[in-house]
């Protein structure tokens, strides 16, 4: 089982420790791809444009400038990098080792600078959005995705493909229909189905710690994923076609 997970846009810079080393992360040979995009954002980060190129406010001056340097900058686990409603209900601070070590065999974040990356991948905070059109790169999804297709299909191999990314990040590498299922979450209000984007990243976290934490065989097919989830939500499945994968809708109250 592979869960495919969004950064958060929300990120816990590391105060100290060594920078980011390359030959470390997952998928190695992704590397040159991610200079490429490494110096575009610093590019993009010095212009006098920068938040408007980045689509952020003045009060994110701060990362926006930590984008200058980020070869330099110290570098912690991609777990504890990412802070946002998704990665608080995940949890991972508080998992067993034995849960620990399955999180980072079994996540996987795509990001708009690596482009995937392992749960454990020591990097520093950053600010660079997927959705993101950067001068000389040009929109971040549409530069992955030929990237990622090979590494991203190999490290999945034949198991289930959990997928709890937005739309954005979703863009960059679909999994083959038929192993895969992406997960919606809907509020129920007056028996109409509403999007909560807020609850819909805390489900997803919190059905990633699920998956992790339960006792029992992952689950290998999408039937299969739609009765682990039913141990704690109301679920539905909508079944793979050739041309889309499994959707698995969560409903809350």
């Amino acid at each position: 089982m592979l869960i495919l997970l969004p950064p958060s846009e929300g990120k816990s810079p590391a105060r100290t420790g060594a920078p980011v080393r390359w030959d470390d992360l997952l998928f190695p040979e992704l590397n040159d791809a991610r200079r490429v995009v490494l110096e575009g954002l610093r590019r993009a980060s010095a212009a006098g444009d920068a938040h408007s190129v980045l689509g952020v406010g003045p009060s994110l001056a701060a990362d926006v400038q930590r984008n200058l340097a980020l070869d330099a900058a110290p570098a912690s686990a991609a777990h504890s990098i990412y802070s946002g409603v998704l990665y608080e209900a995940l949890g991972y601070a508080s998992m067993t080792p034995v849960q620990k070590r399955r999180a980072r065999s079994q996540c996987v974040v795509i990001s708009g600078l690596w482009g995937a990356l392992g749960f454990g991948d020591r990097i520093p905070a950053y600010r660079l959005s997927m959705a993101v059109d950067l001068p000389g790169t040009g929109r971040l999804a549409t530069y992955w995705k030929p990237h990622l297709a090979a590494p991203l299909t190999r490290h999945a191999g034949d198991g289930l493909v959990v997928d709890c990314r937005s739309s954005t990040y979703a863009a960059a590498w679909a999994a083959p229909p038929e192993q895969s299922a992406v997960v919606s979450v809907f509020q129920l209000r007056g028996g109409v189905r509403t999007v909560v984007s807020h609850f819909a990243k805390r489900t997803r976290g919190e059905l990633a710690r699920h998956l992790l934490t339960r006792r029992g065989t992952p689950p290998a097919s999408p039937a299969a994923l739609l009765t682990v989830t039913r141990e704690k939500w109301a679920a539905e499945l909508t079944p793979a076609t050739t041309l889309r994968p499994a959707q698995l809708d969560i409903l809350l109250d």
